[in-house]
Parts: C-alpha cells; structure tokens; sequence
C-alpha cells in the first residue's frame, strides 16, 4: 500500500520545499493539498466537521504553486490536489495551470476534485450553490477538450472553448472517458456521485474512509455498469488518522493508496508526526 500525506500548508507552517522533500526522503508516496481561495469572515456555513472553523482554513498557500515548488525539489514524489474547487476557478486556465504542473512534474499529479461545502466562498466566484456539481462536471468536460490530442471545441451549459492550441497536454494517454491527469473525486457516498466518478474520473477520495465495506461495492456496480475496466477504479481514503487497525482494514478492501493527515504545524512538529507515520510505510 502507498502511504501519502495532506497538510494545510499556511503562512505559519512548514513550507513546501522542507515538507516534500522529507515525504520524499522518508518514502512517501505523495503529498496532497487542500484549497481554500478565502473563508469569508460572515457566513451561514457550518464547518463540516463541527465546532469552530480552524484558522488554517483562512490561511491556506495556493495549491498549485505550492505543489510547483515540491515538484521542483523531489523526484518521485506523487503531488496532487485533496481538493481542487473546479466550479470556482476559470476552466481554461486552471486546465492550463493542470496540464503545466503535470507536464513539469513527469506526469506526477493527481487532480482531486471536490464540491466545497463553503456557501459564501462560492458565491464570491459567483458560484450558485444548487449547482456546483453540474457546473464542475461542465467545466471538467471543458477541460477534456482542451487536453484532447487534436484541437476540440466544447460547448455547455455554464462554459464553452472553441478548438484551440493547447499545450502541454497532461503526462497520461486517455483511459476509457477520462483525458488528463489522474483524477479522483471527493465527497460523500451517493448515487449522483457515483455517476460522476464513473463519467470523468479514475476513483474515489472519501474523506476519512468510513463505511467504505458497504459503499465500494455500490460504487464499483455503478463503475462496471457505466462501461469501466473493473481493475481500473481507484479507491483512496483521504486525511486519515492512520491505525495498525485501519490499515489492515483498508489493506482487505483492496486499497493501493492512502493519504494520511498531517497537523497544520511548524518544522518540529511534523517531522515528529512523519517519524511517527513512516511505521506505516
């Protein structure tokens, strides 16, 4: 099983470049990010996990450029998103920003696509919340085109891009319906996500990993059903406080990777938590 991390990376914690290439050192498999434009200061929003919002989630690097510097400083490390809020971002430059740190990386990235649970934060992009889903499925359909090998016009409900020169293209050849990098959806189990993962992407990244016995089974019908390669679909438990317990768990599911939860923390602290998880490795 690969062992990966997530961290919220913040003005106030380790930095990317110290972080990658201790993840790379120690054995990691990967490192993904989360993403958090701005956490508006009046909101309706409860946090998800209950209580206060952290004060990570306001502070929160970019992404994309955070990943740009560990892929400078590593090798072999895997680097990806966990998640990116595609119904917020502009489809043909953020396709641009995929297809670049992709390119650059060797082909290393993963893109993690997530829904938000941020009310407020989508409206300032102009988001309207009833349709996040609907509108990351276009922009993702959008992005596909711009990936394609030959210049592909795409036209739908909430964007459009004319054939166009595009390049780089994402390091990995097309798979079934998906173009482009690596791609897993996050969110709750359900039939709607369910469809959409087996549309346009390469696997699932559940949150914590729960009920997982039950719900891979649903998923994987609803995979095979849809015309997918039954060995192609990727499970990837995500921000997991790891376990000999779970792992062994996740390991009968037959799960390939999983991506364990580092504290929003300075140097010391980390690397204290990276000893602590490379038993798992």
């Amino acid at each position: 099983m690969r062992i990966a991390t997530t961290i919220f990376l913040t003005d106030e914690t380790i930095t990317p470049v110290r972080l990658a290439r201790e993840l790379e050192q120690r054995g990691f498999a990967g490192l993904y990010l989360p993403e958090h434009t701005h956490i508006p200061v009046s909101r309706e929003s409860a946090y998800p996990a209950g209580g206060e919002l952290p004060r990570e989630y306001g502070r929160t690097l970019d992404p994309f450029v955070a990943l740009g510097q560990a892929a400078a400083v590593t090798e072999r490390l895997g680097l990806g998103t966990g998640i990116t809020l595609v119904a917020q971002h502009d489809p043909i430059d953020l396709a641009k920003q995929v297809a670049t740190l992709d390119h650059l990386s060797g082909g290393r990235f993963t893109l993690g696509v997530g829904y938000g649970w941020n009310k407020e934060e989508a409206a300032d992009h102009g988001v309207e919340w009833t349709t996040r889903r609907e509108r990351t499925r276009d922009r993702m359909a959008l992005m596909r085109a711009l990936w394609s090998e030959e210049p592909t016009a795409y036209e739908g409900e909430f964007g459009a891009v004319r054939a166009s020169y595009a390049h780089p293209k994402p390091v990995r050849k097309p798979r079934g319906p998906v173009t482009g990098p690596r791609t897993l959806v996050g969110g709750a189990a359900g039939p709607k996500l369910f469809s959409h993962i087996a549309e346009y992407a390469d696997g699932w990244l559940p949150i914590g990993g729960r009920g997982l016995t039950e719900s891979v089974p649903v998923l994987r019908t609803v995979w095979e059903e849809a015309g997918r390669d039954p060995q192609s679909l990727q499970v990837v438990p995500y921000a997991v406080k790891p376990s000999a317990g779970k792992v062994a768990h996740y390991a009968e599911l037959g799960i390939e990777e999983l991506v364990l939860q580092l504290p929003p923390a300075g140097e010391a602290e980390v690397l204290r938590v990276l000893d602590e998880y490379a038993r798992f490795i």
